[in-house]
């Protein structure tokens, strides 16, 4: 027997009901969840993200190989770690073209060379702010222009950068060549070949 709107409409109620009474008497168990179905307007509890831990395998000097992005495969030189969990790596730019730039440590793998730090300047002028390009309200024809004109490509890199990484860069080359075979070995890209075994090598 077909049902009126007003008795469908008192069933869904009824419904709604004992669904929240049986969510009330469920609520205290162990395994609880909810067995409505209602849609409910979700509410982070906090805003603050977890901050990632850092990776034990991973000290200032140790050559990494990175995995993904523009670089993968280049071997850079592991500075320092930034506040926002990101790595501070340089290539050196002018072994392999790598400048000073951020990694993320879910995308390197460690090696086990390492390069003495000891005589390069203080880093702790470098953060993420360091980073951090410059605010520009141009409109699309300025965009256009930029795009077009090399001179406004090489304006974006600050003099500031320019010269963090002459000197950071000049101490970390003197202690390369100190190590035999460490610029050829910055300088070539690492890659797999057919039959090479990863989960057995050792880096």
């Amino acid at each position: 027997m077909a049902k009126t709107k007003e008795q469908l409409r008192t069933l869904r109620k009824n419904r709604r009901t004992r669904l929240a009474e049986d969510n009330k008497r469920l609520k205290n168990r162990r395994n609880w969840y909810p067995i409505s179905d209602a849609k409910r307007h979700f509410k982070r509890k906090t805003t603050a993200p977890r901050p990632m831990r850092a990776r034990k395998d991973i000290q200032p000097g140790q050559v990494l190989i990175i995995l993904s992005g523009r670089f993968r495969g280049r071997r850079v030189v592991f500075l320092k770690s930034l506040k926002s969990n990101l790595l501070l790596v340089t290539g050196p730019y002018k072994l392999n073209g790598v400048p000073l730039k951020r990694v993320n440590q879910a995308y390197v793998l460690p090696t086990r060379t390492r390069v003495n730090l000891s005589s390069v300047p203080t880093l702790e002028s470098i953060n993420d702010a360091f980073f951090k390009r410059p605010s520009s309200d141009v409109n699309e024809k300025a965009k256009s222009q930029f795009f077009d004109d090399p001179v406004a490509k090489k304006a974006r890199i600050t003099d500031q950068r320019k010269n963090a990484q002459n000197v950071i860069d000049t101490e970390i080359l003197k202690a390369v060549s100190a190590v035999p075979q460490l610029r050829d070995y910055l300088r070539n890209r690492f890659a797999l070949k057919n039959g090479d075994k990863p989960h057995a090598m050792m880096f």
